[in-house]
């Protein structure tokens, strides 16, 4: 899949410096449809024709990138929201009206191609949807910084002391909070195998015999992505076995 995209900044050096970024993004691999200078060109172009993501400043004359991307959520086709800036201050507003990534300026290619996986996935996840259609997500703050990471990718939960480990097949992340707030609020993604933990219901690939040194012998849950297992408690071992079978 190509991504197109829009680049939108006031500064045209910036504008052709992320041009020039993007010519080496090969994963994905990315077509630069236009360029705007401000809110209202860009919009004039969104309207026009259907781009998969928007490359977004935050501090532009005139309406800024927070005050276009809110206007962009009125619209019923409307492109992923990546900010690229120089000013990390605004992260978690970006995040609060749905942008996908927030990455702060000089852009190192890595974090780019990132960021564009992360659009990339959104819309593969839903299928016939856009990238920018509103996806359920978890904002997560991490090591100084806010990110996004889309409830699609979180394979589990499980509760370790004071906080949640959030694990997708790449990365684990901390979050804090309750594992019983979750459960009632993805319940229909999520099944608890544990008291301490809840496990995404289609990534569960098989039920398997184990040793815990806790427990003793038991069960334990195999899910596509990681190689660690889950334990099972005998209280959630039917609700296990369904969901493998159902």
């Amino acid at each position: 899949m190509v991504l197109k995209v829009l680049i939108v900044d006031d500064e045209k050096l910036a504008r052709s410096r992320m041009r020039t970024l993007l010519g080496d993004c090969t994963a994905p691999q990315v077509l630069v449809g236009a360029e705007a200078a401000n809110a209202t060109q860009a919009m004039q172009l969104i309207q026009h024709e259907p781009f998969d993501a928007v490359l977004l400043d935050v501090h532009m004359p005139g309406a800024d990138g927070i005050a276009l991307a809110r206007a962009l959520q009125a619209l019923p086709r409307r492109p992923a929201v990546v900010f690229i800036t120089a000013h990390a201050e605004h992260a978690v507003q970006a995040f609060e009206i749905e942008a996908v990534d927030y990455l702060t300026k000089p852009v190192r290619l890595e974090r780019l191609q990132l960021a564009l996986q992360k659009v990339q996935r959104l819309a593969a996840a839903a299928p016939g949807a856009q990238p920018g259609a509103v996806q359920e997500s978890l904002l997560i703050q991490d090591r100084g910084r806010t990110e996004r990471v889309p409830l699609a990718e979180v394979l589990y939960f499980k509760a370790e002391l004071k906080y949640i480990t959030v694990r997708t097949a790449s990365r684990s992340y901390i979050l804090d909070g309750s594992l019983n707030e979750l459960e009632e609020r993805y319940s229909a993604h999520y099944l608890r195998v544990h008291r301490n933990a809840l496990v995404l219901r289609h990534a569960m690939r098989a039920l398997e015999r184990h040793h815990d040194p806790e427990e003793g012998e038991g069960w334990a849950v195999r899910l596509n992505g990681v190689d660690e297992l889950l334990a099972v408690s005998r209280r959630q071992l039917a609700a296990v076995r369904e969901a493998l079978t159902g």
